[in-house]
């Protein structure tokens, strides 16, 4: 893959600027950058689902590309048909072999010789496919990885568009491997693996014939899979490829930095001598005016060839205040009964409530319905049977797991509409937000996961509620970030209700009770139990 002088502005924002680089056949490379450093889009690019500037990417013609992206949901289609046979769609071998059975019978009545041979050479093109994607042994490399990634015998059966957001990740994932590509892109794959499945993904990618590009925050990984890192520099639009795994970018970009700032040192020193000189022989006599005149010449030089350090990366900062409190009990649902139809009761006779000020946690494995009791007692969703009954004094901040709050297809700006706040205020306000300067002005539907999960948190800081209710808030955030919002959220004087399987994140919260599910007991927090549903299915 060669990218060459490839420039790309979204409006006003410049995402590349001029960026050439060589990506050898086969190679693992991890992608990194901060959040909107134009990682997803570097993969959109490659797709050819974004179109550059100016430049452009060259790959061999007819190259396999596979693509998993950070947000699952749409990527798979809700429809009737089997999990099993949506894997086994993954290699188009049945219809490759009706084309093959198709071009066997055309060639059967053709007489024309010149026709006949351009039959035969179609049917010859089709064979090589057949054997690419091992017609004959692809049903057993299925099964291989069935096991691999842990999918249970039970979920196969099941129709696609009974699965929840967690087991789409993961049969999404399974289909794309597959699937056989030569170019794998993967968006912070390992958001949606338990500790098992990853260590398989782990195995499978380093063993894995053909180019890998994976966006990760997960140094572990990186540092197993990769071969070379690619960084995004959102500040100089550029990117720069990097021989080693993680460990290794690490220790050259530090020499490099220790380097640079030794150099800036001596810089400065010199800056500040040929400005004493300039001001001590401007306005003297020929002679001193025209050392000045050199040493400005000097100056001039200094400036254009000094060094510019990276910019220390900034955090985002935000509190979330109460308009008014609110009673004793803000929530409480009785007896809950819910499921999709009849035959798929996801829960039964579900009872509990919510104190004020609680920090009140749902756990359970993934499908079991927990983003979905979320939705009920939201009011998008209506139980079977039950109740839920939301307190006089309760206001509600919702934060869901894929963003569908936000409409994409406004820009960031817009999506704050009704929030009362002034233009200067609301730009203050996203500032601590990481979104400056034209940054506010980009349409959602072009950010990142990661920056759409700041404009979400921005959202619900400024909804004043006093029951907060969390659907993975951590999800497509890099750590440092993930620490900071569980601070804030800590600090938070509401009452929260959270679904969440990030045991350091839930740790700092301050969690008084846990509901499991699908059983309905409430128990005291227990850190173990967290634990244990985060290595089984940590989405």
């Amino acid at each position: 893959m060669n990218v060459k002088n490839l420039t790309l502005n979204f409006g006003m924002q410049q995402i590349f600027e001029d960026v050439t680089l060589q990506i050898k056949d086969n190679e693992h490379v991890g992608i990194i950058g901060v959040n909107g450093a134009g990682k997803s889009t570097f993969f959109k690019l490659i797709m050819g689902k974004v179109e550059p500037d100016s430049g452009k990417i060259i790959m061999k013609p007819g190259t396999r590309i596979g693509f998993l992206p950070q947000v699952i949901s749409d990527e798979i289609p809700s429809i009737e048909i089997s999990v099993f046979d949506y894997l086994l769609d993954g290699r188009p071998i049945k219809k490759l072999e009706k084309d093959l059975e198709n071009a066997y019978l055309e060639a059967s009545y053709e007489k024309d010789e010149k026709k006949l041979n351009v039959i035969l050479n179609k049917i010859s093109k089709i064979q090589l496919k057949l054997d690419y994607y091992d017609q004959y042994g692809a049903e057993s490399s299925l099964l291989k990885i069935i096991d691999g990634m842990n999918i249970d015998s039970n979920l196969l059966d099941m129709n696609l568009n009974q699965l929840s957001g967690g087991q789409k990740s993961k049969i999404a994932f399974a289909r794309l491997l597959y699937s056989n590509p030569e170019v794998l892109l993967l968006d912070e794959p390992t958001n949606h693996l338990d500790v098992d499945t990853k260590d398989y993904i782990i195995n499978y990618l380093k063993n894995y014939k053909g180019t890998v590009l994976v966006i990760s925050h997960d140094v572990d990984f990186l540092n197993e899979v990769v071969s070379s890192i690619l960084y995004v520099d959102k500040t100089t639009h550029k990117m720069e490829l990097y021989p080693g795994n993680y460990e290794k970018y690490m220790k050259i970009r530090n020499e490099r930095l220790k380097t640079q700032e030794r150099i800036l040192e001596k810089q400065l020193v010199e800056e500040e001598k040929l400005k004493k000189i300039i001001a001590k022989y401007l306005h003297g006599n020929e002679k001193k005016a025209n050392i000045a005149k050199d040493r400005i010449k000097k100056l001039e030089k200094l400036e254009k060839e000094k060094v510019v350090l990276e910019k220390k990366k900034k955090f985002t900062n935000f509190k979330i205040s109460m308009n008014y409190s609110s009673g004793i009990i803000p929530v409480k649902v009785e007896n809950l009964t819910f499921g999709y139809n009849k035959d798929n009761i996801l829960f039964n006779n579900l009872t509990f409530d919510l104190s004020r000020g609680e920090k009140f946690l749902i756990v359970g494995e993934n499908g079991i319905g927990k983003s979905t009791l979320l939705k009920l007692i939201m009011g998008y969703l209506n139980p079977l049977s039950g109740n839920i009954s939301i307190g006089d004094k309760t206001e509600i901040g919702y934060y869901a797991q894929e963003h569908e709050l936000l409409d994409n297809e406004k820009n960031i700006i817009d999506n704050f509409k009704n929030t009362g706040l002034g233009l200067r205020d609301l730009r203050s306000f996203l500032g601590n937000f990481l979104f400056s300067g034209d940054d506010v002005f980009k349409s959602v539907s072009v950010l990142s996961p990661g920056e759409r999960s700041r404009v979400a948190l921005a959202k619900l800081a400024l909804t004043g509620a006093n029951l907060l209710i969390l659907d993975e808030p951590t999800n497509h955030l890099d750590p440092e970030t993930q620490k900071i919002i569980a601070d804030t959220f800590k600090n938070y004087e509401g009452t929260m209700l959270v679904v969440s399987h990030n045991l350091d994140f839930v740790d700092n919260l301050g969690v008084e009770r846990m509901l499991m599910l699908p059983s309905g007991q409430i128990r005291y927090y227990d850190p173990e139990i967290v634990m244990y549903y985060q290595e089984l299915n940590n989405k």
